[in-house]
């Protein structure tokens, strides 16, 4: 497939999509938006209700018949992960799960889980929720996890196999970040691997948005996206990239296309910045084998949890 385009998506009535990360705005939102207006049943995953209840009403301004529904999660955590895999279980099956949410180069902060706040936000707490609602997945027949990384993932200098809760030592936001994002690859491609082996139905693919103009920069360095430099920096980061909603295309992609598993799509544009999606390569890193086992076997050890 050489490059996709929104009209190209199929028809997504009586498919259900579980879609993380989805304040107004951002990659989440407009990737809602297009899986509504096509007809699928859209699960809103988000940290609070309020936030649920902005994109709620920004989707139905669009698509007054949008299939909606809502679950509230906060990724860094992961006792609401917990809680919000015992309450997917009333969803039946699901057929799509998008890892969207996301954080980028925050100031050093621990969870209470005593993770690191990108690591836990970005990767342990979507291993979770991916484990937690494989038998949704599963249950779908076909079903298909899609988690959103970053073509920073070629900053970080190696995979994040350490112990995840040791402190101490300079704390280097991007390469944490790049770290996060190179463990969202590692991720998929073992999944993909470990699915296919035990045969479960289920294929897992990545997607990156490009240079995409989001919240998600001053939200990280400064906790808003509005206010003072907050608003500077926001302002500026959507003056020089394409839209949220054409940095959710990729994602879109890889949720509906005829695509076979372990499949990366991103932007098709000079250096992936921007432009219409197409399959794309990740770094030599993101495909070290012992280094997909290794980051799954730690993760399942942080996160309590064994699958597929």
């Amino acid at each position: 497939m050489d490059s996709w385009q929104l009209a190209d998506m199929p028809d997504q009535t009586g498919r259900t999509v579980l879609v993380t990360g989805t304040s107004v705005g951002g990659l989440g939102h407009h990737t809602a938006l297009e899986l509504a207006r096509r007809g699928a049943r859209v699960v809103l995953a988000g940290r609070t209700e309020e936030r649920l209840d902005e994109t709620t009403a920004a989707i139905c301004e669009e698509v007054p018949a949008a299939s909606l529904e809502r679950l509230v999660v906060d990724l860094s955590d992961l006792a609401s992960v917990r809680r919000a895999g015992a309450a997917a279980a009333d969803l039946g099956g699901i057929d799509v799960l998008v890892n969207n949410a996301g954080v980028m180069g925050t100031p050093y902060s621990r969870t209470a889980d005593g993770l690191e706040l990108q690591m836990a936000t970005n990767h342990f707490g979507p291993f979770l929720l991916t484990g937690l609602l494989l038998p949704r997945l599963v249950a779908s027949g076909a079903g298909r996890v899609v988690t959103v990384s970053s073509t920073m993932h070629r900053i970080a200098r190696s995979a994040p196999l350490g112990d995840p809760r040791a402190t101490g030592g300079r704390y280097h936001r991007w390469h944490v970040y790049g770290q996060s994002k190179l463990a969202n690859l590692l991720f998929t491609f073992e999944l993909d691997r470990r699915a296919r082996e035990a045969e479960v139905p289920v294929r897992a693919l990545a997607a990156h948005p490009g240079f995409a103009g989001t919240h998600l920069a001053a939200n990280g360095q400064y906790g808003r996206s509005r206010g003072g430099v907050a608003s500077i920096l926001d302002a500026a980061i959507r003056g020089v990239s394409q839209s949220a909603a054409s940095g959710a295309l990729p994602t879109l992609m890889a949720a509906t296309a005829d695509l076979p598993g372990a499949t990366y799509c991103g932007p098709g544009g000079p250096a992936e910045f921007s432009g219409a999606p197409r399959v794309v390569t990740a770094h030599a890193r993101a495909h070290d084998e012992d280094a997909q086992r290794r980051l799954w076997e730690l993760s399942e050890d942080v996160t309590g949890i064994r699958y597929p």
